[in-house]
């Protein structure tokens, strides 16, 4: 299988600098990668160097524990667009999910994805499977099949696990092929990633492409 389309080759670690960013740029374009994704302040430097390439630019919002503002999330959304971002990795508010508060889940969800869809851009929802129970999972996703965000993703790969092929299939057997499906933690082989695929991901989020696409 060619996954190179599959990937959203990533760098979000706090210390990251601006030639590893640099080369996650390049590496991407040579390898012809979906995307790259990288943290906001990384965004002017990332749009220069994947101009005119086939690859797409990627950053996050209320990243990495989404218990932000949603007034904060929104500016921040709008900022990363205005700069050139194709696609948004938002975090949920974990907390107010686990305290049932799914209007305030759904509108800080909302406004982020109404505003990707007036703008033609890529919203994926993060939602972070590893402290979730299978009821709130069940429960988030079909909070998030109510509005026009494109994927919901598995994990921020900051929390205490990441993607599993058991919440990629529960995910799929909620949304359906309403909603694509981005998993993300802990995916550093080839055979984990095409494990994932065949239970129902759309897109691999991982740091280590360049093990799994040439193994």
């Amino acid at each position: 299988m060619n996954l190179e389309k599959y990937i959203d080759y990533t760098i979000l670690k706090s210390d990251a600098s601006e030639s590893q960013i640099t080369t996650l740029c390049h590496e991407a374009v040579k390898w012809n990668l979906k995307a790259v994704c990288v943290n906001p302040c990384h965004i002017e430097k990332c749009k220069e160097i994947l101009e005119g390439s086939e690859t797409d630019l990627c950053t996050v919002i209320g990243f990495p524990l989404g218990a932000t503002f949603p007034e904060a999330k929104l500016m921040e959304a709008e900022r990363a667009l205005a700069l050139g971002a194709d696609e948004l990795d938002m975090v949920i508010n974990i907390g107010a999910l686990k305290d049932n508060k799914d209007d305030l889940v759904f509108k800080d969800i909302n406004q982020i994805a109404n505003l990707t869809k007036r703008k033609g851009k890529i919203l994926k929802v993060i939602i972070e499977t590893s402290v979730l129970t299978e009821e709130e999972k069940e429960r988030v996703c079909k909070i998030i099949m109510k509005t026009d965000a494109d994927f919901v993703k598995t994990s921020t790969g900051f929390s205490i696990g990441g993607a599993t092929v058991e919440d990629i299939k529960l995910i799929k057997s909620i949304v359906g092929d309403s909603k694509k499906i981005k998993a993300s933690g802990g995916i550093k082989t080839r055979e984990f990633a095409l494990e994932l695929i065949e239970a129902g991901a759309d897109r691999i989020g991982a740091s280590s492409a360049k093990e799994i696409i040439f193994p």
